[in-house]
């Protein structure tokens, strides 16, 4: 058992966007601690998106948080004991 309680880490934000969401998200997709790659696939879907969708006027980023926000589940359940 810890004699203490560990210290929580603050998440520093990514150098591009300075967004601590997209820092959240390249942690999770990273794969053996190897953090530049996953920035590249990340940065590089996103510049897939721009490409995409040049004729309209949001950025990718807010494409991305939209598709995220999308996907989160609206309320959370509980297991009850019957």
């Amino acid at each position: 058992m810890r004699k203490t309680k560990p210290k929580k880490r603050i998440l520093l934000p990514d150098p591009k966007f300075n967004d601590v969401l997209v820092t959240r998200f390249v942690n999770n997709l990273m794969l053996q601690g190897k953090k530049s790659i996953a920035y590249g696939i990340f940065y590089d879907a996103l510049d897939i998106v721009g490409e995409k969708v040049k004729d309209s006027e949001k950025a990718p980023l807010d494409i991305w948080k939209k598709a995220l926000e999308n996907i989160t589940p609206q309320v959370e359940v509980k297991s009850r004991r019957v």
